[in-house]
């Protein structure tokens, strides 16, 4: 599946619906045709839920996740005073067997595995506003046969990622419980229900008082192809310490970074971006990682910089600087080009030099990027519609109209 870039909560479902707070009145999955085909199966994000695209078909699934690769959704609906629950193969359509899941639960994330969700009462967007008070967080791990574990957290707890033995659950906590104004991540186990800390990147266990809490917006997220690794774009985090300023009583004064999670190890280590990251508005930020999971590149479209990461060395390589462009900002990358939607325009740059190479202006404000698999199409969510692109020239090749659009998200099915 090619690479995007989606808000942190859903970045392990990869793509994910909007979600509702509560199960009453929900819709079951809907299908109806399109008028014009589309090239390649497509998620999007649209007011009521998850849409699927597979040539004229098009299939809406509220209260649903998709998996990483995009070959699967998990939805929910209510069932009396229990939950629905099943899956939904993106190639053809076809659902499971519906399992029967105790009480009211909405899916909130889904292990890079494909395997297990996280279901919660109430969904809550990771880069949302902070979540209501509560002292107990419940949460329910399930897979297609029913019930796997059920969590009774003490505190505010957010799900947004399992370890990739699926023995853990990481988390954000929010603090304090009752009146929260700032977030740490955490992993509970899974078998006790406890919460732990992280390690460090050198695999030690972080010293008590030296997890990093954060106030800021956490702008976009992407899993690396090898699902291993996410990496989560933070802004706004004035005077923010990181771990390692912790324990070495640096000051830290971090305006923007890369959060670098790693599922295999659990640690986590902090990528600072330079001046002027962080210094704009977060909607203008985007975050994309490179097709062999080797680059990521960080743009800011207010202030015409782009950074250029190693994800080998956890290290900025380069920033170059661009024009400066307004509105809200997203990514994508195939095998050789930086594709970045901003307002009503599209500008291409080539990844060799990270040089300008194209800019062309489209509809209405972007919203969402996707590549297809063969470099053919560029594919753009737009104001109600979908259209996709010479992704040379910005030719307009085709167009269908998307009532209640709010992201093309990424391509559907096997690649």
């Amino acid at each position: 599946m090619t690479p995007t870039t989606i808000s942190r909560r859903t970045i392990l479902t990869l793509l994910a619906g909007t979600g509702a707070a509560a199960l009453a009145g929900c819709e079951p999955a809907r299908t109806v045709a399109a008028a014009v085909p589309i090239p390649d199966a497509l998620l999007v994000e649209v007011g009521g839920g998850l849409g699927v695209f597979r040539g004229a078909d098009r299939q809406t699934i509220p209260h649903a996740v998709a998996t990483a690769d995009g070959l699967a959704i998990y939805a929910t609906t209510a069932a009396g005073p229990d939950t629905a629950f099943w899956r939904v193969d993106t190639a053809t359509g076809r659902a499971s067997a519906r399992v029967s899941l105790p009480g009211r639960w909405v899916p909130q994330a889904v292990s890079a595995s494909g395997t297990l969700v996280a279901l919660t009462p109430q969904r809550q967007e990771v880069t949302a506003a902070r979540p209501a008070g509560r002292e107990v967080t419940p949460v329910l791990i399930a897979d297609t046969t029913g019930v796997r574990h059920r969590l009774d957290l003490p505190g505010n707890f957010v799900p947004e990622a399992f370890t990739a033995d699926l023995t853990g659950l990481f988390v954000l906590e929010w603090i304090p419980a009752a009146a929260p104004d700032r977030y740490r991540v955490r992993v509970v186990d899974l078998a006790t229900g406890a919460p732990g800390q992280l390690f460090t990147r050198d695999k030690s266990p972080v010293p008590p008082g030296a997890e990093e809490e954060m106030r800021g917006d956490g702008r976009q997220a992407v899993l690396a192809p090898d699902r291993a690794t996410l990496y989560t774009l933070y802004t706004h985090q004035p005077d923010h310490r990181h771990t390692r300023d912790l324990i070495s009583g640096r000051p830290g004064n971090a305006h923007a970074f890369v959060h670098t999670l790693s599922l295999n190890a659990w640690w986590a280590y902090c990528i600072d971006l330079p001046h002027p990251f962080g210094e704009g508005p977060a909607g203008g930020h985007a975050i994309a990682i490179s097709p062999d999971g080797r680059r990521l590149y960080v743009t800011d479209v207010t202030s015409g910089t782009t950074a250029e990461i190693s994800t080998e060395d956890l290290s900025v390589l380069r920033t170059i600087p661009d024009a400066r462009g307004t509105g809200t900002a997203y990514a994508a990358v195939d095998s050789d080009r930086l594709f970045v939607g901003a307002g009503p325009a599209v500008r291409t740059s080539d990844l060799t030099r990270l040089a300008r190479t194209t800019d062309w202006p489209v509809r209405e404000p972007v919203r969402g990027v996707v590549p297809s698999r063969d470099g053919a199409r560029l594919y753009l969510g737009q104001t109600n519609a979908v259209s996709w692109h010479d992704p040379a020239t910005g030719a307009e090749l085709g167009r269908v109209a998307v009532p209640g659009l709010v992201a093309v998200r990424g391509l559907a099915g096997p690649g």
